[in-house]
């Protein structure tokens, strides 16, 4: 998927949610346990309820991993389901990688080519040729970590390097990386007041921004900071939707907790 059918996605549906699908056995409902595949059949149930709603789906890698070669074929059918069903929906491969060039070439090949998500994270910690292998393909993105919602984000992310905060460094230097264009970045919604600096670096990049709900983040902050011309915003929530309910009910729940956000998007975006 490009960025301008992206765009054209969020105008329609007046919203940029992107929805974490990070499933957990112990959290989903238990009725759901007793079929072949608890994962899936929960994707399947959040996805129809909701796809309306959002623009993205985000499935979190470790939450598949975790459960071993199940989990991995429960990721496939996810994937495939959103690929088949809902091919205008823009799926995102929350996968954090990132080595060496031709390991990240693998990683790359893994997630673009086998699974076919449309985007994948992955870290800079390594660098320009860690990160380039994934900007090769085309009409795919790389979302890159900027500034993370976490409390450890401190430890690193925003000590001074040449006179500036080193996430300011990895925006200002990734912008030279052959194939740029398809770099969006990981901007956590708990460091809104930093929305402002990061747009003046990046002015119209697409920004996946975590920890809306569960981890404090406010919508409206965000966006305050954070709307680019393009819009420019992919606003992440995962438990707050996922979990609302672990009944019978969790997918009509879901459902309503996706349709808040969405209701409030579409206000901000009349607004603009």
């Amino acid at each position: 998927m490009t960025t301008q059918e992206l765009i054209v996605q969020i105008k329609k549906k007046k919203s940029f949610l992107c929805i974490g699908l990070d499933v957990d056995l112990e959290k989903i409902p238990s009725h759901l346990l007793a079929a072949e595949d608890p994962i899936f059949e929960f994707n399947k149930s959040i996805i129809d309820a909701t796809h309306h709603l959002c623009v993205a789906f985000k499935p979190n890698t470790a939450f598949y991993e975790a459960y071993g070669i199940k989990g991995w074929n429960s990721l496939n059918k996810t994937i495939a389901y959103l690929n088949n069903e809902y091919p205008e929906i823009f799926t995102i491969a929350d996968a954090k990688r990132g080595d060496i060039g031709n390991t990240s070439t693998m990683y790359a090949k893994a997630f673009f080519e086998d699974l076919e998500f449309d985007a994948v994270t992955v870290a800079p910690y390594m660098g320009k040729d860690s990160v380039e292998p994934f900007l090769a393909f085309k009409s795919k993105h790389t979302i890159m970590l900027a500034l993370t919602s976490n409390e450890g984000a401190f430890n690193f992310q925003t000590l001074s390097v040449h006179g500036h905060e080193l996430y300011k460094e990895v925006l200002q230097v990734s912008k030279a990386w052959k194939n740029s264009e398809n770099l969006m970045y990981v901007v956590g919604a708990t460091k809104a007041e930093y929305f402002k600096e990061i747009r003046k670096i990046v002015p119209n990049a697409f920004l996946l921004v975590p920890g809306i709900g569960a981890q404090g983040g406010n919508l409206q902050d965000v966006c305050k900071y954070g709307l680019s011309e393009n819009i420019g915003l992919l606003v992440n929530s995962s438990r707050g939707i996922i979990y609302a309910s672990n009944e019978k009910d969790f997918a009509h729940k879901a459902t309503l907790k996706a349709m808040e956000l969405q209701q409030q998007m579409a206000t901000i975006l009349d607004a603009i």
